[in-house]
């Protein structure tokens, strides 16, 4: 089978406790990000940081075809990166994630490696991954 996964850019990772910007392209979504095209809401959550955590771990791997790289602190703060592999050529997409205990949200940034388009895919699993985060995955 033929596969494109591409290498990891540069960059990712936590900079002074933030996720890096989006780069110019319309494959990338992030809550910190002010194009509209590219802005996705952080994951709110009620409740303890280590249950919004541990839910965050387990609406990743609900999902499939995800590979935890990194689950760590990171300066203080929470950090997740995963490696998202499509089924059919085998493209990467990088999510990452940081938690803000004091805002009570968890940031995101999530983006192809390869191409201009992912067709809303990085967006997409943002939002099945918020569901979980906000409801738990169904056991």
């Amino acid at each position: 089978m033929i596969q494109f996964p591409g290498s990891p850019p540069a960059g990712l990772g936590l900079a002074s406790g933030r996720l890096a910007p989006c780069p110019e392209r319309p494959n990338c979504v992030s809550s910190r990000a002010t194009s509209a095209t590219q802005a996705v809401a952080p994951l709110a959550y009620d409740g303890s940081a280590d249950t919004a955590w541990r839910r965050l771990c387990e609406a990743v791997q609900a999902l499939g075809r995800a590979t935890i790289v990194e689950n760590a602190r990171v300066g203080g703060t929470r950090y997740l990166r995963v490696e998202f592999r499509s089924s059919l050529l085998g493209f990467v997409d990088d999510a990452e994630f940081a938690l803000d205990e004091d805002a009570e949200v968890i940031h995101v940034r999530s983006a192809s490696r390869l191409g201009r388009l992912d067709f809303g895919a990085n967006r997409s699993r943002i939002e099945r991954i918020r569901s979980g985060v906000s409801q738990g995955v169904p056991r």
